[in-house]
């Protein structure tokens, strides 16, 4: 196998369908681990011969069954992996976790394979991927520069294409700093969207779990696997992975006002901005000037009062008894929370109320809101000058994100005019995650960049439905026990159907889980548009006489319909009769019935 075969999750796919062996990607894994020559980027790895037991157990290739199959991919050491020291970049703090962080676990039961734990800015506190007593990454553009934090061996194991994706945390930006200056994708979910069980805390009531990517259908892929409700998890909420690939044509997009911009100094970042702005423009869409002060005052709260008190909370009893332990520069800041008092708390939190409250009806006028990722490019040299002050510019458009209850994704939006990485982060309300993707997909794919630092080209985007194809199968829409992996799936594969695409209905039905049946069933009935959700399903695809000896055996109450879906299609699937509803729990919370039994299991 070469060493140039693309990691891209679509073209690892297609590599394997044509025969490639996982074997031989896990080899391919560390070889180009080997030939990085960086000690930074990883603080363990897994055994090669478990990678291979674990390979071993996948079975034959099935990414129908399993989204993410074969798929190597990296967690930044403040996630756990069952069997992997936890150390959140703080020798003295590791220890052995029994279990799986829930995300983790998703994944690997995808089909994704753990490579190792990456470095980090020490528990998660930084920008610049420097504050490390381990060796630092370096910037898979150009090594003099920062990698950016805290995720910094995430996003260098991606961008070096070691992986073909890592999970990072995100509470300030450190799901988007590090891909910004590596020129790859950051996806910073909606606060709860995925589960932080298994997560060291940084400051808990921001937190999220990241996802780097060589591609925005990579992330959105990952993101789709591991978007699930956890019961485990107080911060949880239902935020599915819908609205993805649905752009209109037309967008109003915020971006801030010229006299608020900042770029200290860094002309290069602003032309790489302003011609992405440009970009955006001449595809039709409208810019929107937004004063942009309450936003910064935002994002200054983070490192006052309320926040780093809950950073020091989150690891006091360590801090306590073990301060020398800690990196200078994080011992410094932690150290700072203890003279802090619960008023002070309290001041912070009021000061960000008032702030939600003046910054809402301009983050309503909008549909998405444009800034830089960073404001510029920092050198080590630049780090070890002013550790503080250059990583709290860093932070310029990111601060305040996470405070807002906003979601994210970084995206490469070019070369500047000295070479290095250009990159906007695409932000939006809590819950249109999908959105905020989708533009950055037409974003990226519009720049032709290659990806990371591997000079791979952009694969072709992923097919967004099936409608139009005249092979003359019947596309079946299913929702519950005859999705892939699921009790009644065999059904389906022994017609002859073929798995078509993972689909959402529109937003005009409702999912119950359905009372005595066995094995456990879902209904889906039709409401009116908006008064409903946009469900999960698989569309399966079956020639006319298999489609026709399917429908015939479906037992009553339920049928077969025609279904609306949130692309604009629709197709024959799965509906219950009215009857059904008895002593049925509705569940369209959870937006899917695999969703809602991984949610039951729990």
């Amino acid at each position: 196998m070469s060493m140039n075969q693309p990691f891209d999750i679509a073209s690892l796919h297609a590599a394997y369908a044509n025969g490639l062996t996982v074997e031989a990607v896990i080899d391919l894994v560390f070889a180009r681990l080997a030939a990085a020559g960086d000690p930074g980027i990883f603080l363990h790895l897994a055994e090669r011969e478990t990678l291979m037991q674990q390979a071993a157990a996948l079975g034959s290739f099935d990414p129908a069954e399993r989204p993410l199959w074969g798929i190597p991919f990296a967690v930044k050491d403040n996630i756990d992996v069952a069997g992997m020291p936890t150390t959140a970049a703080c020798p003295d703090y590791a220890y052995l976790p029994a279990n799986d962080a829930t995300v983790v676990g998703l994944l690997k039961a995808a089909g994704a394979l753990v490579v190792g734990k990456t470095n980090l800015d020490q528990f998660a506190t930084g920008l610049v991927g420097v504050r490390t007593p381990y060796p630092v990454p370096r910037n898979a553009i150009d090594p003099t520069l920062v990698p950016g934090g805290s995720s910094s061996g995430s996003a260098v194991a991606t961008a070096r294409g070691i992986v073909s994706f890592a999970l990072g945390t995100d509470t300030a930006g450190s799901g988007r700093i590090p891909a910004g200056l590596n020129n790859i994708v950051g996806l910073k979910p909606s606060a709860g969207a995925l589960s932080a069980t298994g997560v060291i805390p940084a400051c808990r009531t921001l937190d999220c779990v990241s996802v780097f990517a060589l591609t925005v259908d990579d992330a959105w892929r990952v993101f789709s696997v591991a978007a699930r409700p956890d019961e485990t998890d107080a911060y949880s909420r239902p935020m599915p992975a819908t609205g993805y690939g649905v752009l209109p044509p037309v967008l109003s997009i915020g971006v801030p006002a010229p006299a608020d911009r900042q770029f200290f100094g860094d002309a290069a970042m602003q032309a790489a901005y302003e011609d992405a702005l440009s970009a955006l423009s001449a595809e039709g869409h409208r810019l929107v000037e937004l004063p942009f002060g309450d936003f910064y005052a935002t994002a200054n709260l983070l490192y006052e009062g309320a926040w780093v008190a809950e950073r020091y909370a989150a690891i006091s009893a360590f801090f306590d008894a073990h301060a020398e332990s800690l990196h200078p520069v994080t011992r410094t800041i932690y150290g700072g929370a203890k003279s802090l008092t619960a008023a002070d708390a309290f001041k912070g939190l009021y000061a960000l109320q008032a702030l939600k409250r003046q910054v809402a009806p301009l983050i309503a006028s909008v549909d998405l809101i444009c800034v830089p990722t960073a404001p510029r490019h920092y050198t080590v040299a630049d780090l070890a000058a002013e550790p503080i002050r250059e990583n709290s510019r860093l932070g310029t458009y990111t601060n305040f994100v996470n405070l807002l209850d906003l979601c994210g994704i970084a995206v490469p939006t070019g070369t500047r005019s000295d070479g290095l990485p250009a990159s906007v982060t695409l932000l939006a309300p809590a819950g249109r995650d999908g959105l905020a993707a989708s533009l950055a997909a037409a974003v990226h794919r519009r720049t032709g960049l290659p990806l990371g630092a591997t000079g791979w080209a952009q694969p072709a985007a992923v097919e967004a439905a099936s409608a139009g194809r005249d092979d003359g199968l019947i596309d079946l829409v299913v929702v519950g026990a005859h999705l892939a992996g699921m009790p009644l799936n065999g059904q389906l594969r022994a017609l002859g159907a073929r798995f078509g695409r993972a689909a959402r209905t529109a937003d005009c039905y409702r999912l119950y889980a359905l009372a005595g049946t066995v094995p456990p069933k879902p209904g889906l009935v039709r409401t009116e548009p908006g008064r409903g959700a946009e469900i999960e399903v698989e569309v399966w695809r079956l020639e006319p006489a298999a489609f026709g000896r399917f429908v015939d055996a479906i037992p009553a109450p339920l049928g077969i319909g025609t279904i609306a879906l949130a692309d604009g299609t629709s197709a024959k699937g799965f509906l219950a009769e009215a009857a059904a509803l008895a002593g049925a729990s509705d569940i369209t919370a959870y937006r899917g019935w695999r969703a809602y039994r991984q949610g039951s299991a729990a």
